[in-house]
């Protein structure tokens, strides 16, 4: 009797089971329809599977790339160029110009007088009055001028392209400035000189150091001193 009772009471729950089962499945396909389209379910373990590979990618992707190599910049700095410095080199300016204004001139020399000693020349008419072999001669003297006026100006540009002198650039120019503004300050007064008594140095050319620029200003001083005591007298 129990047997039986049993046996049937298995047979219902299994009747049960399966009903639920197809009211389940039922709702999951009228749901899927509903949607346009079957629903594919995915598992926490198959996404972190599919994620983690993403990871460890973007990972080593971040570790291969390298910053851009930038070289180290290097500041190029100038020494302060000091008055002993500044006069020393502008000695040495002074005897390139000096120097070659000798070449010049025997160039202007040798082309005067050889141009001029070309020409064909009639002692029996002068030039603008004078003799034409004197007026020739002027005229290469003239040509001799000429060359030791340029002779400076060349030495002085290839003064400029010394190592010395381009290594401080524009601060030669500048203390050229501050230079003359003091030779302007502490010399004579131009109208206390004389044809037969000019001002000693007036443009400082001479001044090549410290112990000339001292020179320099007592030679001045002492000008200045004699010609105001000649006036009071």
């Amino acid at each position: 009797m129990q047997r039986t009772l049993f046996i049937q009471s298995l047979r219902s729950f299994v009747s049960v089971r399966v009903i639920v089962q197809a009211q389940s499945a039922s709702r999951i396909s009228s749901l899927s329809l509903a949607n346009g389209g079957p629903i594919r379910l995915k598992s926490t373990k198959a996404a972190t599977q599919k994620t983690t590979p993403t990871t460890f990618s973007s990972a080593s992707t971040t570790a291969s790339e390298k910053p851009a190599y930038t070289p180290p910049t290097v500041s190029k700095t100038v020494e302060p160029l000091t008055w002993p410095a500044y006069l020393s080199i502008r000695r040495s300016k002074r005897r390139w110009q000096n120097f070659a204004a000798i070449p010049c001139s025997l160039l202007g020399l040798l082309g005067g007088a050889t141009y001029f000693g070309s020409l064909d020349t009639d002692p029996m008419k002068p030039i603008f009055g004078i003799d034409p072999f004197m007026f020739y001669g002027i005229c290469t003297t003239a040509c001799m001028g000429v060359g030791y006026l340029v002779g400076p100006t060349l030495g002085a540009f290839l003064w400029r392209q010394l190592p010395s002198s381009k290594r401080y650039g524009s601060l030669i120019d500048k203390k050229d400035k501050e230079f003359y503004e003091r030779i302007g300050k502490n010399r004579v007064d131009v109208t206390l000189q004389s044809p037969t008594s000019p001002v000693p140095d007036y443009y400082g050319e001479r001044i090549g150091s410290l112990h000339e620029y001292r020179k320099w200003l007592r030679d001045q001083n002492k000008y200045r001193r004699k010609v105001i005591f000649d006036e009071a007298a």
